[in-house]
């Protein structure tokens, strides 16, 4: 193991409430009707890449229009966790201290450009990562984007911490391990090794 790389929603933290909140206030910005998405809902959703989440929840909608409506929401989206921020699971501010001590890490995830930079600013952990990839950035999907950040930081031996069946067949198409996080949103068959708190982490380095 030469390197951790972290999925964010699910795995790092938890900001279902405030992206609902800020969907919502987008759909009524768009459309002039109260919208009443729930965090639960539009969890059910996370770990999808942009273009999939638009089409699931504007299915027949033209493209364009897709687009449009998601420039929106995901511009609000950041905005809105500047200030509303999300909340990181138990242990993890502590234990991603310690492990950056020991091993690099980093982050590729399916959102927006700007969200894993909200995240790391909000939530103080943005010294201890070394860099990071999504969607937003690359218009590629979680695994193309493993792939190119192990080659552009030079990673042989990487394991990926996730919570969704997602993050398991991109793992599987970048050719890594994935530890399972348990308490996320998700559920993964036959994972590498799993996770029931983000603080065993360290036990599994130490092994």
């Amino acid at each position: 193991m030469d390197a951790i790389i972290f999925d964010v929603d699910g795995t790092l933290w938890d900001s279902r409430v405030p992206v609902a909140h800020s969907w919502n206030d987008s759909v009524t910005q768009y459309t002039g009707v109260p919208s009443t998405f729930t965090p639960e809902y539009l969890g059910s959703f996370f770990g999808r890449t942009m273009d999939e989440l638009l089409e699931v929840l504007l299915p027949g909608v033209p493209v364009e229009e897709q687009r449009a409506f998601g420039e929106l929401c995901f511009r609000n989206e950041n905005k809105w966790l500047e200030q509303e921020h999300g909340v990181l699971y138990p242990g993890v501010k502590e234990t991603v201290e310690a492990l950056s001590k020991r091993l690099p890490l980093y982050i590729v995830s399916n959102c927006q450009e700007g969200y894993i930079e909200v995240m790391l600013k909000t939530t103080g952990l943005g010294p201890y990562f070394k860099g990071h990839l999504c969607f937003g950035d690359t218009g590629k999907g979680k695994g193309e984007n493993l792939v190119t950040l192990c080659r552009t930081y030079g990673l042989q031996d990487p394991v990926y911490v996730g919570d969704t069946q997602g993050d398991a067949d991109a793992c599987a198409e970048a050719g890594m391990p994935m530890i399972f996080a348990t308490y996320g949103l998700g559920q993964v068959n036959e994972p590498w090794k799993q996770i029931e708190s983000f603080p065993e982490l360290l036990d599994l380095v130490n092994e």
